[in-house]
């Protein structure tokens, strides 16, 4: 799926299954709110933190999707195309990044 097709698919299910967007103030609560969800897998796979019985099934693929469905909704609502947009921020980071990583000891 493409990302112009993603957002068409959120949009179709908006549409038939969510009735309307909720207003980009409350996607971006529920954008903050899954991102949180995505952190603490993390923070337990791959960090120090111990895993909760709350925690038991989460899936970090599932929550990415969550993250990216969020996103997509804020995208649709304010007239972002994210493939424009992510052609544009890529180029961005090409021109003003890719020396710089070349160049960090750190990376090596």
């Amino acid at each position: 799926m493409t990302i112009q097709e993603a957002q068409q698919v959120v949009d179709n299910w908006i549409k038939e299954n969510g009735v309307r967007y909720f207003s980009e103030l409350t996607n971006m609560a529920i954008l903050t709110e899954e991102v949180g969800e995505v952190a603490r897998i993390i923070s337990r796979q791959y960090g120090e933190q111990s895993f909760k019985q709350s925690d038991t099934g989460k899936d970090l693929g599932d929550e990415l999707a969550d993250v990216l469905f969020v996103l997509i909704c804020l995208a649709n609502q304010t007239g972002v195309n994210l493939t424009e947009a992510m052609e544009k921020n890529l180029a961005k980071k090409t021109q003003r990044d890719s020396q710089r990583h070349k160049q960090n000891p750190k990376l090596k």
